[in-house]
């Protein structure tokens, strides 16, 4: 009787392709969680006003929102980097369950902490560059140029960083139900 790829301890094919592809995905999600952080926690931008010894700075941290967006993108890159590990051993032996479970879990969390996270931020990012004229608040990007421009590549980076996790959360799922 011929053995199968379970009954030897070898992944079958197919699971082993979800676990690979699993592994290439948290590297691009790392990449861009950890860039949009980098990218929105070195944000500043200096204006004169009237004369040279008279300045207004724009810092990320001027802003809640900004600050709370580079710390949930910081703690989403941290797991990430410590899931590859996860992700490895699911190459190795993909009939694990707990573990992809584990991981299922843990991606959807970090997934619902970046999306809030970039929500937060893209709303000041709106009020930046739309503003509101109701309650008297004006957009500030037409001065703050630089500084606005670099906060919205941050969140395009968070956002694709979410997208990455919903992939990783349905081939999560997919490799769930082959089990």
């Amino acid at each position: 009787m011929k053995a199968g790829p379970l009954q030897l301890g070898v992944a079958p094919p197919a699971n082993r392709g979800i676990a690979i592809l699993d592994f290439f995905l948290r590297i691009i999600a790392i990449v861009g969680t950890l860039a949009s952080a980098i990218a929105m926690a070195t944000t500043n931008q200096t204006l004169p006003f009237f004369s040279q010894f008279i300045r207004f700075r724009a810092k990320f941290n001027d802003l809640p929102s900004f600050t709370f967006f580079v710390v949930a993108s910081s703690i989403v890159s941290a797991y990430l980097i410590l899931s590859l590990g996860f992700s490895i051993l699911h190459i190795a032996k993909s009939n694990l369950v707990n573990s992809r479970v584990l991981l299922l879990l843990l991606d959807t969390a970090a997934m619902g902490l970046l999306m809030a996270g970039s929500a937060a931020a893209t709303a000041i990012v709106q009020l930046a560059h739309k503003g509101n004229n109701k309650v008297n608040w004006f957009a500030i990007c037409q001065q703050y140029n630089s500084f606005c421009k670099r906060v919205s590549g941050s969140l395009i980076g968070s956002y694709a960083g979410v997208v990455v996790l919903i992939l990783l959360i349905l081939l999560s799922g997919v490799a769930l139900s082959r089990r």
